[in-house]
C-alpha cells in the first residue's frame, strides 16, 4: 500500500503546560499528513476539487495509541500508510516516531464525498480511480 513520510518539530504551541504534546493536537498532524499523502501521490487539493469533483475525504472514525511523550524542540516523523482502499473508503496508519521508536500510532478510516446537486448535502462517492490505484500500490 501507499505511504509518505513527514518529518515535524514538535513547537511551544502544540505542548501543555508541562512540556508535552497535547494529544488532540496529534490529530492535527494525522490531518496534514494524510493531505501529504494526496500531495505525494500526485494528486493535488485542486485536481481532487476540479477533477474529481470532491468535497474531500473526512474523517469518520480515528484513534490511537500513545506511547511516549513527545516534547517541545522534539523532530519527529510520521510516515502514513494507506492499508485498505474500499469502494468510497480508505484507512490510514499514521505512525510518530522519534529516532526510530514509536511514540505515537493513529488510525483513521476517511469517506470519499461529492456535493449532492439537488440537496446540496454530502454523500459518499466511489474513490475516483486514479487516486485508488495509486493508494493500493
Amino acid at each position: 500500500m501507499f505511504s509518505n513520510t513527514t518529518r515535524r518539530l514538535i513547537e511551544w504551541g502544540d505542548c501543555d503546560p508541562a512540556g508535552i504534546v497535547f494529544n488532540p493536537k496529534f490529530f492535527v498532524y494525522f490531518d496534514h499528513c494524510t493531505a501529504q499523502l494526496y500531495i505525494a501521490a500526485g494528486f493535488s487539493r485542486s485536481t481532487m476539487l476540479e477533477d474529481f469533483g470532491a468535497v474531500g475525504a473526512p474523517v469518520v472514525k480515528t484513534g490511537a495509541e500513545f506511547y511516549m511523550p513527545s516534547t517541545f524542540g522534539e523532530e519527529v516523523t510520521i510516515t502514513s500508510t494507506v492499508t485498505r482502499v474500499g469502494t468510497s473508503s480508505f484507512d490510514v496508519t499514521h505512525r510518530l516516531e522519534k529516532d526510530g521508536v514509536l511514540r505515537v500510532e493513529g488510525k483513521e478510516t476517511r469517506v470519499w464525498t461529492l456535493r449532492d446537486p439537488d440537496s446540496g448535502n454530502l454523500v459518499s462517492a466511489p474513490l475516483p480511480e486514479p487516486l485508488a490505484k495509486v493508494f493500493r500500490g
